[in-house]
């Protein structure tokens, strides 16, 4: 992804989340995605498709159980 992609994808995500410490970082041995930051650190990975002359991009986030908090005794 070039420079203007990345600036406009980051724009994008920015006022979709209405979050300005969104980032996107370039990946040194990838050309087809980008990592996406929020606060400094690494949230998921943004992948560029193009088919048929069509361009679309999909936002790959991965959660950990173990990241979760626990539910309410009420919710188990």
């Amino acid at each position: 992804m070039n420079r203007t992609e990345i600036w406009r994808l980051e724009k994008y995500l920015r006022n979709l989340f209405r979050l300005d410490t969104i980032t996107i970082v370039e990946r040194p041995k990838q050309t087809d995605s980008v990592e996406v930051h929020i606060g400094g650190e690494f949230v998921g990975v943004l992948f560029k498709d193009e088919e048929d002359g069509e361009v679309s991009y999909a936002f790959n986030m991965a959660i950990l159980d173990m990241d979760l908090p626990e539910p309410p005794a009420s919710r188990s």
